[in-house]
Protein backbone atom coordinates (compact mmCIF):
# COMPACT_ATOMS: atom_id res chain seq x y z
CA UNK A 1 0.00 0.00 0.00
CA UNK A 2 1.14 3.34 -0.83
CA UNK A 3 0.92 6.13 1.57
CA UNK A 4 0.50 9.88 1.24
CA UNK A 5 4.29 11.22 0.99
CA UNK A 6 5.60 14.62 2.09
CA UNK A 7 8.80 16.24 2.05
CA UNK A 8 8.82 18.30 4.94
CA UNK A 9 11.38 21.00 3.75
CA UNK A 10 9.50 21.20 0.60
CA UNK A 11 6.55 22.86 2.65
CA UNK A 12 5.97 26.36 3.38
CA UNK A 13 4.73 27.88 6.91
CA UNK A 14 1.12 27.67 5.86
CA UNK A 15 1.07 24.48 4.34
CA UNK A 16 2.53 22.37 7.06
CA UNK A 17 0.48 23.99 9.75
CA UNK A 18 -2.17 22.87 8.21
CA UNK A 19 -0.50 19.51 8.46
CA UNK A 20 -0.64 19.62 11.67
CA UNK A 21 -3.42 21.53 13.38
CA UNK A 22 -6.45 18.97 13.44
CA UNK A 23 -8.97 19.20 16.04
CA UNK A 24 -10.10 16.41 18.41
CA UNK A 25 -13.93 18.34 18.46
CA UNK A 26 -16.21 16.97 16.21
CA UNK A 27 -18.10 19.30 13.44
CA UNK A 28 -20.61 22.04 14.27
CA UNK A 29 -23.55 20.23 12.93
CA UNK A 30 -22.61 16.84 15.21
CA UNK A 31 -22.14 19.72 18.13
CA UNK A 32 -25.36 21.04 17.88
CA UNK A 33 -27.31 17.89 17.58
CA UNK A 34 -25.60 16.38 20.25
CA UNK A 35 -26.30 19.34 22.69
CA UNK A 36 -30.32 18.95 21.27
CA UNK A 37 -29.99 15.67 22.43
CA UNK A 38 -28.53 16.65 25.77
CA UNK A 39 -31.50 19.01 26.14
CA UNK A 40 -34.14 16.64 25.27
CA UNK A 41 -32.51 14.52 28.21
CA UNK A 42 -32.51 17.17 30.53
CA UNK A 43 -35.98 18.08 30.17
CA UNK A 44 -37.44 14.72 29.51
CA UNK A 45 -36.00 12.15 31.94
CA UNK A 46 -36.06 8.88 31.47
CA UNK A 47 -38.52 8.83 28.47
CA UNK A 48 -36.35 10.93 26.83
CA UNK A 49 -33.46 8.86 26.98
CA UNK A 50 -35.64 5.75 26.62
CA UNK A 51 -36.67 7.36 23.25
CA UNK A 52 -33.27 8.03 22.01
CA UNK A 53 -32.31 4.38 22.57
CA UNK A 54 -34.82 3.34 20.05
CA UNK A 55 -33.91 5.74 17.61
CA UNK A 56 -30.14 5.30 18.06
CA UNK A 57 -29.65 1.72 20.00
CA UNK A 58 -27.51 1.64 22.86
CA UNK A 59 -30.33 0.59 25.21
CA UNK A 60 -31.82 1.87 28.64
CA UNK A 61 -31.27 -0.35 31.68
CA UNK A 62 -29.39 -0.92 34.69
CA UNK A 63 -27.65 -3.95 34.92
CA UNK A 64 -27.89 -5.91 38.42
CA UNK A 65 -24.53 -6.70 40.46
CA UNK A 66 -25.25 -10.48 40.21
CA UNK A 67 -25.03 -10.21 36.19
CA UNK A 68 -21.55 -8.64 37.24
CA UNK A 69 -20.40 -11.82 39.26
CA UNK A 70 -22.21 -14.31 36.54
CA UNK A 71 -19.91 -12.60 33.35
CA UNK A 72 -16.70 -12.72 36.19
CA UNK A 73 -17.58 -16.59 36.38
CA UNK A 74 -18.21 -17.32 32.95
CA UNK A 75 -15.30 -16.23 31.83
CA UNK A 76 -12.39 -18.74 30.29
CA UNK A 77 -9.37 -18.75 33.09
CA UNK A 78 -6.46 -17.34 30.66
CA UNK A 79 -9.14 -13.92 30.15
CA UNK A 80 -9.68 -13.43 33.56
CA UNK A 81 -6.67 -13.77 34.98
CA UNK A 82 -5.53 -11.25 31.92
CA UNK A 83 -7.85 -8.58 33.51
CA UNK A 84 -6.84 -9.60 37.25
CA UNK A 85 -2.93 -8.59 36.16
CA UNK A 86 -4.04 -5.71 34.30
CA UNK A 87 -5.76 -4.48 36.67
CA UNK A 88 -3.29 -4.44 39.35
CA UNK A 89 -0.87 -2.92 37.03
CA UNK A 90 -3.29 -0.28 36.57
CA UNK A 91 -3.71 0.14 40.16
CA UNK A 92 0.20 -0.17 40.95
CA UNK A 93 0.88 2.73 38.54
CA UNK A 94 -1.82 5.32 39.46
CA UNK A 95 -1.39 4.60 43.15
CA UNK A 96 1.68 6.34 43.01
CA UNK A 97 -0.33 9.41 41.00
CA UNK A 98 -2.21 10.38 44.07
CA UNK A 99 -1.11 14.01 44.99
CA UNK A 100 0.16 15.02 48.64
CA UNK A 101 -1.70 17.96 50.65
CA UNK A 102 0.68 20.80 50.46
CA UNK A 103 1.29 24.18 53.23
CA UNK A 104 3.37 27.14 52.17
CA UNK A 105 4.37 30.13 54.22
CA UNK A 106 4.28 32.91 52.40
CA UNK A 107 5.42 35.12 55.01
CA UNK A 108 5.10 34.74 58.55
CA UNK A 109 1.75 34.27 60.13
CA UNK A 110 0.09 33.60 56.47
CA UNK A 111 0.07 30.23 55.49
CA UNK A 112 -1.87 29.13 51.94
CA UNK A 113 -2.95 25.31 52.08
CA UNK A 114 -4.01 23.11 49.67
CA UNK A 115 -6.11 19.80 50.11
CA UNK A 116 -7.00 17.31 47.11
CA UNK A 117 -9.67 15.48 47.88
CA UNK A 118 -11.68 12.78 45.66
CA UNK A 119 -14.89 13.59 43.80
CA UNK A 120 -17.71 11.94 45.10
CA UNK A 121 -19.12 10.35 41.69
CA UNK A 122 -17.72 9.76 38.56
CA UNK A 123 -19.15 8.19 35.19
CA UNK A 124 -17.19 6.85 33.15
CA UNK A 125 -18.20 6.02 29.79
CA UNK A 126 -16.70 2.54 27.92
CA UNK A 127 -17.17 2.55 23.96
CA UNK A 128 -19.30 -0.54 22.57
CA UNK A 129 -21.72 -1.38 20.63
CA UNK A 130 -20.26 -3.33 17.92
CA UNK A 131 -17.16 -3.68 19.96
CA UNK A 132 -16.48 -5.24 23.63
CA UNK A 133 -13.20 -2.63 25.25
CA UNK A 134 -12.86 -4.13 28.93
CA UNK A 135 -9.28 -2.71 29.03
CA UNK A 136 -10.79 1.08 29.24
CA UNK A 137 -13.32 -0.02 31.60
CA UNK A 138 -9.75 -0.92 33.61
CA UNK A 139 -8.23 2.08 32.64
CA UNK A 140 -11.25 4.45 33.71
CA UNK A 141 -12.43 2.90 36.85
CA UNK A 142 -9.66 2.03 38.61
CA UNK A 143 -7.84 5.18 38.81
CA UNK A 144 -11.11 6.57 40.40
CA UNK A 145 -10.95 3.88 42.88
CA UNK A 146 -7.53 4.53 43.89
CA UNK A 147 -8.65 8.35 44.45
CA UNK A 148 -11.21 7.68 46.67
CA UNK A 149 -14.31 8.39 44.26
CA UNK A 150 -17.05 7.09 46.85
CA UNK A 151 -19.49 5.96 43.72
CA UNK A 152 -18.22 4.27 40.55
CA UNK A 153 -20.34 4.41 37.42
CA UNK A 154 -19.87 2.84 33.89
CA UNK A 155 -22.28 3.99 30.90
CA UNK A 156 -21.86 1.29 28.09
CA UNK A 157 -23.88 0.34 24.68
CA UNK A 158 -25.04 -2.83 24.42
CA UNK A 159 -24.80 -4.51 21.31
CA UNK A 160 -27.32 -5.59 18.48
CA UNK A 161 -28.53 -8.54 20.32
CA UNK A 162 -29.32 -6.14 23.38
CA UNK A 163 -26.82 -7.36 25.36
CA UNK A 164 -23.52 -6.62 27.22
CA UNK A 165 -20.39 -8.25 26.60
CA UNK A 166 -19.49 -10.64 29.31
CA UNK A 167 -16.22 -9.78 29.59
CA UNK A 168 -17.00 -6.23 29.79
CA UNK A 169 -19.51 -7.26 32.98
CA UNK A 170 -16.42 -9.10 34.16
CA UNK A 171 -13.73 -6.00 33.94
CA UNK A 172 -16.83 -3.79 36.03
CA UNK A 173 -16.42 -6.92 38.46
CA UNK A 174 -12.83 -6.80 38.45
CA UNK A 175 -12.76 -3.35 38.96
CA UNK A 176 -15.15 -3.36 41.90
CA UNK A 177 -17.88 -0.77 39.80
CA UNK A 178 -20.44 0.22 41.67
CA UNK A 179 -23.37 1.41 39.23
CA UNK A 180 -23.31 0.00 35.35
CA UNK A 181 -25.80 1.27 33.08
CA UNK A 182 -26.49 -0.36 29.39
CA UNK A 183 -26.85 2.70 27.76
CA UNK A 184 -24.73 4.48 24.51
CA UNK A 185 -24.29 7.46 22.55
CA UNK A 186 -24.80 11.35 23.40
CA UNK A 187 -28.02 10.60 25.68
CA UNK A 188 -26.06 8.35 28.02
CA UNK A 189 -23.29 11.38 28.38
CA UNK A 190 -26.68 13.57 28.84
CA UNK A 191 -28.29 11.15 31.59
CA UNK A 192 -25.12 10.85 33.44
CA UNK A 193 -24.58 14.95 33.82
CA UNK A 194 -28.05 15.91 34.22
CA UNK A 195 -29.53 12.92 36.16
CA UNK A 196 -33.35 10.84 34.94
CA UNK A 197 -35.50 9.90 37.96
CA UNK A 198 -33.30 6.51 37.85
CA UNK A 199 -29.87 7.75 37.03
CA UNK A 200 -28.35 10.15 39.50
CA UNK A 201 -25.87 12.96 38.18
CA UNK A 202 -22.45 12.37 38.18
CA UNK A 203 -19.55 14.96 39.39
CA UNK A 204 -17.64 14.06 36.57
CA UNK A 205 -17.38 11.93 33.10
CA UNK A 206 -14.19 10.64 31.85
CA UNK A 207 -13.89 8.08 28.56
CA UNK A 208 -13.43 7.89 24.86
CA UNK A 209 -16.26 7.51 22.50
CA UNK A 210 -17.08 8.54 18.98
CA UNK A 211 -18.04 12.35 17.85
CA UNK A 212 -21.61 12.09 19.37
CA UNK A 213 -20.37 11.46 22.85
CA UNK A 214 -17.56 13.55 22.58
CA UNK A 215 -20.08 16.61 21.19
CA UNK A 216 -22.21 15.57 24.35
CA UNK A 217 -19.54 15.85 26.44
CA UNK A 218 -18.43 19.27 25.76
CA UNK A 219 -22.17 20.15 25.64
CA UNK A 220 -22.67 19.13 29.21
CA UNK A 221 -19.57 20.44 30.48
CA UNK A 222 -20.64 23.56 33.01
CA UNK A 223 -23.23 21.30 34.53
CA UNK A 224 -20.74 18.95 35.06
CA UNK A 225 -17.02 18.31 34.59
CA UNK A 226 -14.96 16.39 31.72
CA UNK A 227 -11.50 14.56 31.21
CA UNK A 228 -11.15 16.40 27.69
CA UNK A 229 -12.31 15.92 24.26
CA UNK A 230 -11.36 12.94 22.15
CA UNK A 231 -11.04 12.29 18.96
CA UNK A 232 -9.62 9.25 16.96
CA UNK A 233 -7.24 7.14 17.59
CA UNK A 234 -3.92 8.05 16.70
CA UNK A 235 -0.21 6.88 15.91
CA UNK A 236 3.01 8.49 14.47
CA UNK A 237 6.54 6.52 14.47
CA UNK A 238 9.17 8.31 14.03
CA UNK A 239 12.22 6.20 12.50
CA UNK A 240 15.44 6.19 11.23
CA UNK A 241 17.77 3.99 9.01
CA UNK A 242 18.16 1.84 11.88
CA UNK A 243 14.42 0.31 12.28
CA UNK A 244 13.25 -2.39 11.41
CA UNK A 245 10.59 -1.77 9.01
CA UNK A 246 7.89 -4.95 9.95
CA UNK A 247 8.24 -3.45 13.44
CA UNK A 248 7.28 0.40 12.18
CA UNK A 249 4.55 -0.86 10.28
CA UNK A 250 2.72 -3.08 13.22
CA UNK A 251 3.36 0.10 15.26
CA UNK A 252 1.53 2.04 12.15
CA UNK A 253 -1.09 -0.62 11.82
CA UNK A 254 -2.20 -0.72 15.61
CA UNK A 255 -4.15 2.65 15.88
CA UNK A 256 -5.18 2.76 12.60
CA UNK A 257 -7.46 -0.42 13.32
CA UNK A 258 -9.59 1.40 15.38
CA UNK A 259 -11.30 3.16 13.09
CA UNK A 260 -11.59 4.77 9.72
CA UNK A 261 -10.85 7.94 10.94
CA UNK A 262 -7.32 7.32 12.95
CA UNK A 263 -4.51 9.26 11.34
CA UNK A 264 -1.18 7.23 10.93
CA UNK A 265 1.78 8.87 9.98
CA UNK A 266 5.52 7.69 9.69
CA UNK A 267 7.81 10.15 10.12
CA UNK A 268 11.68 9.55 8.71
CA UNK A 269 14.99 10.72 6.94
CA UNK A 270 15.04 7.58 4.73
CA UNK A 271 13.45 6.66 2.01
CA UNK A 272 14.63 3.27 1.38
CA UNK A 273 12.66 2.74 4.95
CA UNK A 274 9.39 4.29 4.07
CA UNK A 275 9.29 1.94 1.08
CA UNK A 276 10.08 -1.18 3.03
CA UNK A 277 7.60 -0.03 5.46
CA UNK A 278 4.84 0.12 2.47
CA UNK A 279 5.54 -3.27 1.39
CA UNK A 280 5.22 -4.66 5.34
CA UNK A 281 2.15 -2.99 5.19
CA UNK A 282 1.05 -4.41 2.52
CA UNK A 283 2.10 -7.95 3.39
CA UNK A 284 0.55 -7.50 6.42
CA UNK A 285 -3.06 -6.40 5.35
CA UNK A 286 -4.39 -9.47 4.60
CA UNK A 287 -3.95 -11.22 7.51
CA UNK A 288 -5.92 -8.66 9.44
CA UNK A 289 -9.45 -9.07 10.71
CA UNK A 290 -9.97 -5.39 10.08
CA UNK A 291 -8.24 -4.93 6.98
CA UNK A 292 -11.19 -2.52 5.73
CA UNK A 293 -11.00 -0.07 8.37
CA UNK A 294 -7.42 -0.18 8.24
CA UNK A 295 -7.62 0.23 4.57
CA UNK A 296 -9.61 3.16 5.12
CA UNK A 297 -7.49 4.68 7.43
CA UNK A 298 -4.84 4.50 5.73
CA UNK A 299 -5.71 5.53 2.50
CA UNK A 300 -7.42 8.65 3.97
CA UNK A 301 -5.27 9.46 7.22
CA UNK A 302 -1.93 7.50 6.34
CA UNK A 303 1.08 9.87 5.50
CA UNK A 304 4.92 9.24 5.34
CA UNK A 305 7.02 13.02 6.19
CA UNK A 306 10.32 12.71 5.23
CA UNK A 307 12.59 14.58 6.97
CA UNK A 308 16.54 15.91 6.27
CA UNK A 309 17.31 15.15 9.84
CA UNK A 310 16.66 13.77 13.21
CA UNK A 311 16.45 16.99 14.35
CA UNK A 312 13.49 17.77 11.76
CA UNK A 313 12.23 14.58 12.23
CA UNK A 314 11.78 15.39 16.40
CA UNK A 315 9.97 19.04 15.14
CA UNK A 316 7.63 17.40 13.54
CA UNK A 317 6.49 15.03 15.78
CA UNK A 318 6.26 18.17 18.91
CA UNK A 319 4.44 20.23 16.24
CA UNK A 320 1.87 17.23 15.59
CA UNK A 321 1.24 16.25 19.27
CA UNK A 322 0.14 12.37 18.26
CA UNK A 323 -2.09 10.41 20.94
CA UNK A 324 1.13 7.75 20.23
CA UNK A 325 4.49 8.13 19.96
CA UNK A 326 6.82 5.31 18.96
CA UNK A 327 10.36 5.95 18.55
CA UNK A 328 12.89 3.81 16.44
CA UNK A 329 16.07 5.20 16.21
CA UNK A 330 19.78 4.75 17.06
CA UNK A 331 19.14 6.59 20.25
CA UNK A 332 15.58 5.96 21.48
CA UNK A 333 15.77 7.18 25.18
CA UNK A 334 18.02 10.59 23.80
CA UNK A 335 14.95 11.18 21.57
CA UNK A 336 12.55 10.36 24.00
CA UNK A 337 13.59 13.22 26.15
CA UNK A 338 12.90 15.63 23.64
CA UNK A 339 9.53 14.90 22.91
CA UNK A 340 6.71 16.23 25.35
CA UNK A 341 3.76 16.92 23.19
CA UNK A 342 2.98 13.63 23.04
CA UNK A 343 -0.06 11.63 24.83
CA UNK A 344 2.00 8.67 25.29
CA UNK A 345 5.40 7.83 24.19
CA UNK A 346 6.97 4.05 23.08
CA UNK A 347 10.84 4.08 23.80
CA UNK A 348 12.47 1.30 21.33
CA UNK A 349 11.86 -1.83 19.53
CA UNK A 350 10.37 -3.79 22.94
CA UNK A 351 8.02 -1.23 23.80
CA UNK A 352 4.93 -1.82 21.04
CA UNK A 353 1.82 0.67 21.48
CA UNK A 354 -0.65 -1.97 22.77
CA UNK A 355 1.43 -2.91 25.97
CA UNK A 356 -0.38 0.60 27.12
CA UNK A 357 -3.16 -0.12 26.04
CA UNK A 358 -3.38 -3.17 27.64
CA UNK A 359 -1.13 -4.39 30.47
CA UNK A 360 1.89 -1.61 31.69
CA UNK A 361 -0.52 0.05 33.93
CA UNK A 362 0.07 3.63 31.88
CA UNK A 363 -3.49 5.09 31.57
CA UNK A 364 -4.67 4.21 27.10
CA UNK A 365 -7.11 7.14 27.77
CA UNK A 366 -5.03 9.89 25.67
CA UNK A 367 -5.31 13.72 24.30
CA UNK A 368 -5.91 13.73 20.70
CA UNK A 369 -6.52 15.67 17.71
CA UNK A 370 -2.97 18.15 18.75
CA UNK A 371 -4.55 18.25 22.28
CA UNK A 372 -0.93 16.50 23.74
CA UNK A 373 0.18 20.23 23.28
CA UNK A 374 -2.10 21.17 26.71
CA UNK A 375 -3.30 17.50 28.18
CA UNK A 376 -1.81 14.70 29.61
CA UNK A 377 -3.21 10.89 29.78
CA UNK A 378 -5.96 10.21 32.54
CA UNK A 379 -4.82 9.79 35.66
CA UNK A 380 -5.92 9.94 39.60
CA UNK A 381 -5.55 13.75 39.94
CA UNK A 382 -8.50 13.80 37.11
CA UNK A 383 -10.47 12.36 39.91
CA UNK A 384 -10.23 14.91 41.86
CA UNK A 385 -10.15 18.51 43.01
CA UNK A 386 -7.85 21.05 45.39
CA UNK A 387 -9.32 22.56 48.01
CA UNK A 388 -7.26 26.21 48.95
CA UNK A 389 -7.64 27.14 52.39
CA UNK A 390 -5.97 30.46 53.80
CA UNK A 391 -4.69 30.95 57.63
CA UNK A 392 -3.75 34.18 58.74
CA UNK A 393 -2.53 35.51 62.14
CA UNK A 394 -2.60 39.36 63.03
CA UNK A 395 0.92 39.20 62.33
CA UNK A 396 0.55 38.02 59.05
CA UNK A 397 -2.32 40.64 58.02
CA UNK A 398 -0.27 43.29 59.56
CA UNK A 399 2.47 42.71 56.47
CA UNK A 400 -0.06 42.59 53.95
CA UNK A 401 -1.60 45.48 54.77
CA UNK A 402 -0.13 47.88 53.22
CA UNK A 403 -0.25 45.34 49.91
CA UNK A 404 -3.75 45.04 49.98
CA UNK A 405 -4.61 48.40 50.47
CA UNK A 406 -2.92 50.00 47.86
CA UNK A 407 -3.62 47.56 45.00
CA UNK A 408 -7.48 47.36 46.27
CA UNK A 409 -7.12 51.26 45.84
CA UNK A 410 -6.13 50.96 42.07
CA UNK A 411 -8.50 49.06 41.71
CA UNK A 412 -11.23 51.30 42.99
CA UNK A 413 -12.70 48.50 45.12
CA UNK A 414 -13.20 49.99 48.46
CA UNK A 415 -14.89 47.63 50.32
CA UNK A 416 -11.51 44.78 49.54
CA UNK A 417 -9.75 47.82 51.78
CA UNK A 418 -12.43 47.74 53.94
CA UNK A 419 -12.23 43.97 55.10
CA UNK A 420 -8.49 44.54 56.32
CA UNK A 421 -8.92 47.84 57.80
CA UNK A 422 -12.34 46.88 59.59
CA UNK A 423 -10.18 44.18 61.58
CA UNK A 424 -7.94 46.56 63.16
CA UNK A 425 -10.46 49.26 63.60
CA UNK A 426 -12.76 46.72 65.89
CA UNK A 427 -9.44 45.70 67.42
CA UNK A 428 -8.87 48.91 69.01
CA UNK A 429 -12.40 50.10 69.63
CA UNK A 430 -12.43 46.88 72.20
Amino acid sequence: MNLRRIRLAALDAAARNRLVRRRAVPDPDIRTAAARICDEVATGGDAAVRRLAELHGGGFRRIRPEELDGALGSLPTDVRDALERAARHIERVHRAQLPADIDVVAVPGVTVRRRWRPLRRIGAYVPGGKAAYPSTVLMTTIPARVAGVTEVVVATPEGPDGELPAVVLAACAVAGVDEVWAMGGAQAIAALAHGTETVRPVDKIVGPGNPWVTAAKLAVFGICGIDLPAGPSEALVIADHTADPRLVAVDLLCQAEHGPDSPAVLVTTDDELADRVEAEISRLLPQLERRDILEAALEEHGMIIITDDREASLGFAEEYAAEHVSIHTDDPERDAKVVTAAGSVYVGRWAPESAGDYATGANHVLPTGGLAHSYGPLSVADFGSWRQEQHLTRAGLTTLRPIIATLATAEGLTAHRLAVEARFEIEEDR
